[in-house]
Parts: structure tokens; sequence; C-alpha cells
């Protein structure tokens, strides 16, 4: 007697309602949106925090997820702005060419340093990124007649984005135009971690060694990881030249490497919304703080990221998590006695 055995069918996967696929960038609008409305007159700092999210985005990428180790990111960054301040001079006023061009430039500097600093790890690593960033820094000061030096490169103008909305001193149309890239940038890179070369990178990161075993290019990985990390740096960097209309030596500096780690680990590094929380904690603290006192804005930044490193380590992008495990922590407590 057989038995016959009734073919094997395949569950469809649960189909995702597109509107929840795009929940962190539908979030990110409406509180673009809303911080609009709210804030009409410090569209300055909003637009600064949107390019500075950008900026904190790419570094995420790269260190969050990959694991390199860097406090040079300032390099990438700084390449962008000047590209786009270039591009506005002596080649084209529009935005969106200028706003690619710059993360061109970013992504190339990361390619080519990238391609000698990550055949080391640890702590030469670090160092590394650290001198790239100060040789690029050195050569900007030293060409002034192509950087302007420490007075920077003005005197450029931003035609209108799309030849329609101009870029006015009310701001309107540089913060939509930084909201708009931010909820871009956030969509590519959010999809592109979750892609299985972002699930490679994480491996990479928790054990090269074993990907290696496993057939992996651990350094081809890494290398591609970082030059996709200084593309967004580039574009972080092009776009805000564009709406401040300057570049300057400062965004190739030490302390805005140092500023946009700062940042992320506030917000959380493991994942990308940490990422735009910590930037946006950071410069309203950095905001508020030193209006108050300019000259001790530091040691409110550095009570609060003691207090994120030993209480939130996961930062505080995990602050709900961690209310809700103590609270089902006291209310299990509470049911035993």
């Amino acid at each position: 007697m057989s038995t016959v055995i009734p073919p094997m069918t395949l569950a469809a996967p649960p189909r995702t309602r597109p509107w929840k696929q795009l929940r962190a960038e539908i979030v990110l609008t409406l509180v673009g949106l809303l911080a609009f409305m709210l804030f009409p007159t410090d569209l300055g700092l909003l637009t600064n925090m949107a390019t500075m999210s950008i900026f904190a985005l790419s570094l995420s990428l790269v260190l969050g997820q990959a694991g390199i180790a860097t406090l040079g990111q300032a390099a990438l960054y700084g390449t962008g702005a000047y590209v786009a301040g270039w591009t506005a001079l002596y080649l084209t006023a529009d935005p969106i060419i200028g706003l690619l061009l710059g993360a061109l430039g970013g992504g190339l500097i990361a390619l080519l340093s990238g391609a000698v600093m990550l055949r080391s790890t640890k702590l030469t690593l670090v160092m590394l990124t650290i001198a790239v960033a100060q040789l690029l820094l050195e050569l900007a000061n030293w060409a002034r007649w192509l950087t302007g030096g420490d007075d920077g490169l003005a005197g450029f103008e931003v035609a209108p984005l799309f030849g329609i909305w101009e870029f006015n001193f009310m701001g309107h149309t540089g913060y939509f135009y930084a909201l708009g890239a931010l909820v871009l940038v956030y969509f590519l890179v959010r999809n592109l971690v979750e892609s299985p070369f972002g699930l490679t990178a994480r491996a990479i990161r928790q054990d090269p060694g074993r990907v290696q075993a496993l057939g992996g290019r651990v350094y081809l990985h890494l290398l591609a990881v970082y030059t996709v990390g200084g593309v967004v740096a580039g574009l972080a960097g092009a776009l805000t030249a564009q709406t401040s209309k300057v570049a300057n030596l400062f965004m190739l500096d030490f302390t805005t490497s140092a500023g946009v780690v700062v940042m992320i680990v506030l917000g959380g590094t493991r994942r990308l919304a940490g990422a735009v929380l910590g930037t946006v904690a950071y410069m309203t603290i950095h905001h508020i703080a030193s209006t108050l006192n300019p000259y001790h804005w530091l040691f409110v930044i550095g009570s609060m990221l003691i207090f994120v490193l030993v209480v939130l380590p996961e930062g505080l992008v995990g602050l709900p998590d961690r209310a809700v495990a103590v609270a089902k922590r006291l209310h299990r407590s509470g049911g035993t006695r």
C-alpha cells in the first residue's frame, strides 16, 4: 500500500501595507512639518538639524552598522561642502547638481582614503582617519586662493530649487529642501541596512574572521560601506553649504567629527533612528545651554553623555524599550507579593 504525499504548498508571505514600510519616513516628515509650524522663527536651527542628521546617518552606517571606527568623518563632510561651493561658483548654480557633485566628492575621498586606511583596524584605523582629516584641513588652509582660508568659501549663489523656489533670507525653501533630503536619505539608508548588503556589514562588525572563513570579502565590503558613508556625508556637507551659502575650514575640523560621534552615541549607535534623535537632542541642548551660559554649555552635554552611557547604553532611542521593561519588572514584582 503506497501513501500519496500531497504536494508542498508554500504559504505566501504576509503582506505589509506600504504605509507600515514607510512608517519611519512618515513620522520624520510629520515631525518636520510640526517643527516648521511651532518654530517658524528658528528655521536656521531646524535646517541645520536636518543637515547634521544626514551627516549623523553617514556615521551611523559606517560605525554603527559596519563597526568602522572613525574620527575623521568631517573630511568627507567638508569635501562635499567645498565641492558644492565650487560648483555654484564655477560650473552651475543649480542646487541639485551641486548636491550630487558634493555627494560624489565625499564618496571619492572615502574611496581613496578607505582603500589605504581599511587595511588597518582598531586604534591604528582611528588614528589614520584623524590624520586624513587633518591633512585635508591643512591643504584647504594652504590653498586659500581656492578655499578662502579662514574666511571660508563664500560669495556663491544657489539658483531657485527646480527653477521655482528661491533661497531667501526667511529660510523656507532651505528648510523644506533639507527636510526632503533627510527623508529621502533616511529611506535609502534604511533600505540599504535592511538588505543583504547591510546584513553582511553587521556580520563583519560582529565577527569578521567568520565572514572571511565563509568566503566573504571583508575588506572590499568595508570599503564599499565606507564609500557609501562618504557619499552621504558629502551630501550633508553640500546641503549645509547651499543652505548657509558658505563652506569653511570648521567643516573639516576634528571637533566636527567628534561632535557627530557624540550625536550618534546619545541617540543610539546601532539604530538609524538614533542618529536623528541624537542630533536633535544634541543641537537642542547646545542651543539652550549656550544661550544661558556660552562658556560652560559643554558641561551639560558631557553630563548627559555620561548619563546615557551609564543608564541607557543603547542610547535615547532605547528609552521606550527600557521604560516598558522597567514597567513589566515592577508589575511582576507587585504580582508576587
